[in-house]
């Protein structure tokens, strides 16, 4: 080989970080912490658990996200009954009509005198959903609010 030939610079590969990780630190933890550690590190939401570390010794902001199950069937279902309940209301209209359209006004009146009568246990029930809403969010949501502030 010739003696005055330089090896050539390889191009390829990652670049090298500004300020590499280079220092390592090995800890023990009992199984009780452990448990705990892999709890709070799902919580987190954070992808990597050394980031996750470094974040807890620095004492920065760590970010955890805890899903109430409970609120999220809750409100799945909610919904849901907010749907039906609609519905409930643009047939009571088409109702209405075709009472009117196909009886005559004294039978047409009777049925919709018992409609009515169906009409106000839905209003009660309505209301009871109102109360039981207002019940569950006092109970779960608040609390839940109040400590993640």
């Amino acid at each position: 080989m010739d003696s005055n030939h330089k090896p050539k610079k390889k191009s390829g590969g990652r670049h090298p970080k500004d300020d590499p990780a280079v220092f390592r630190y090995s800890i023990s933890l009992t199984a009780e912490e452990n448990a705990r550690f892999l709890s709070l590190f799902e919580q987190s939401g954070i992808p990597v658990k050394a980031h996750f570390v470094t974040a807890c010794i620095f004492h920065r902001t760590v970010k955890t996200v805890k899903i109430d199950k409970a609120a999220m069937d809750y409100y799945m279902r909610l919904t849901a009954f907010y749907g039906q309940f609609r519905s409930v209301g643009v047939n009571y209209n088409q109702v209405v009509k075709i009472l009117y359209r196909h009886f005559s006004e004294k039978k047409a009146a009777a049925f919709l005198f018992k409609l009515e009568k169906q009409t106000a246990e839905l209003a009660a029930l309505c209301r009871k959903i109102i109360q039981l809403t207002e019940e569950f969010e006092a109970r779960h949501l608040q609390k839940s609010d109040s400590n993640g502030s």
